[in-house]
């Protein structure tokens, strides 16, 4: 029999006793609306909403912003072991996502948070709090659309198991020795991950690099910013390009959450290339496939001399050379944007046709080669996910203790 066999047989034979985080919680109350332009350098430590999504795990130590405290009206704290609520989200399935903190200075909530503080262990409430069956309940009536909110009413109403704290804490010790092993496995696999792209882009860089024998080119040479317009009523999810799904990374471009009901947008065309021009470190670059439209924060590059393939200009504007280069030449401070007459200015070989079509049939050859092992190690560290996920709410599911 387990330690945690043993415990649950002496402390709660009959079963354990399922609560409201109502019943639990001592005090629980919304934040105070901090906006982006509050955000500074040093100051008070504070968390906004989005930052519960895109940031924390499931408890963090550290908040990564900071505010004047003086300049937020009513301010709300909140201090180690409170539990915040992220009220505002995009998804259903996502919607009261909590993290716990575990740190030791007060910090300030933002708006669209739910603070709540209570007596249990906090990182245990932190693991109960993202099982299956909690996060049912959290997205319980919530209904799809752009934004999706919660309540403090429907953050009180989730039933959680509270075992005595005995038993959360040996729930703590296995589930994060599990934790860290699989934290461990997935650092393994992610440092495969980039290895294999250094890889790619040392062959990359080496097969586009050109000695005095071939010409070089500004790209205003070969190539304009598409100046053709297209109705913003003449696109969809699939086709309107912006900065927001163009991925990180050169990893191409996904599914627009938004798209324009109105107006004009700047068309592209298939075999363009559109690149992120907010945030050039970013790396964010597409060869259209088909047509469409996007805003004044993507560049459209359409070629106008036969001189060179869109497919070889790719592999020269996805290059680091090509994003240092632009990071380089960007301009503004926390949203830096890259400078349009600089990228039409950046120096491009252009070898003979045949040449260009023997690197790029080359270069397509090892992204291939790479991806297909690429592809496979998400697999795994989701695989790994979905056994954590499936350890931690057996760990958490427990018989009820009646009446």
């Amino acid at each position: 029999m387990s330690r945690l066999e043993e415990l649950i047989d002496k402390l709660c034979p009959n079963g354990v006793e399922y609560k409201y985080l109502g019943e639990i919680a001592t005090d629980i109350y919304r934040g105070s609306g901090i906006t982006r332009d509050q955000i500074t350098e040093v100051g008070t430590p504070c968390v906004r909403y989005g930052e519960i999504y895109t940031t924390y795990g499931i408890w963090f130590d550290t908040c990564v912003s900071y505010t004047d405290a003086s300049t937020i009206k009513n301010p709300k704290y909140f201090e180690h072991g409170d539990i915040l609520f992220a009220i505002t989200g995009e998804s259903v399935e996502d919607i009261a996502k909590s993290s716990t903190y575990i740190g030791q200075e007060k910090c300030l909530a933002g708006g669209d948070l739910v603070v709540m503080k209570h007596k249990q262990n906090p990182k245990y409430i932190s693991y109960v709090l993202s099982t299956s069956d909690a996060r049912k309940q959290k997205s319980k009536g919530k209904v799809k659309s752009k934004v999706v909110h919660s309540s403090v009413p429907a953050i009180k109403d989730i039933r959680v198991p509270i075992p005595p704290l005995a038993i959360q804490e040996e729930i703590l010790r296995i589930l994060d020795n599990f934790t860290e092993l699989s934290a461990e496995l997935s650092a393994e696999l992610s440092a495969e991950l980039s290895a294999r792209k250094k890889q790619y882009d040392y062959y990359k860089n080496n097969l586009t690099t050109f000695g005095n024998e071939v010409p070089i080119l500004e790209l205003r040479d070969v190539a304009s910013y598409s100046k053709a317009r297209i109705k913003a009523t003449e696109l969809d999810a699939d086709t309107y390009v912006g900065v927001d799904n163009l991925l990180q990374d050169k990893q191409g471009k996904t599914i627009s959450r938004y798209v324009p009901e109105n107006g004009m947008c700047t068309k592209y065309s298939a075999g363009d290339i559109l690149i992120g021009n907010i945030r050039p470190y970013l790396k964010k670059i597409w060869r259209a496939t088909n047509s469409g439209g996007t805003n004044g924060d993507v560049l459209v590059i359409h070629i106008n001399n036969d001189c060179i393939t869109p497919e070889f200009l790719y592999q020269l504007l996805s290059s680091d050379t090509f994003f240092a280069y632009n990071t380089q030449n960007a301009k503004g401070g926390k949203m830096p944007r890259g400078s349009k007459d600089a990228v039409m200015k950046y120096k491009i070989p252009i070898p003979p046709i045949k040449e260009q079509e023997r690197i790029v049939a080359i270069l397509n050859r090892f992204e291939t080669l790479c991806n297909d092992i690429t592809n496979g190690l998400p697999a795994e560290i989701e695989a790994r996910q979905k056994q954590y996920d499936y350890y931690r709410d057996k760990l958490l599911t427990f018989k009820e203790l009646e009446g």
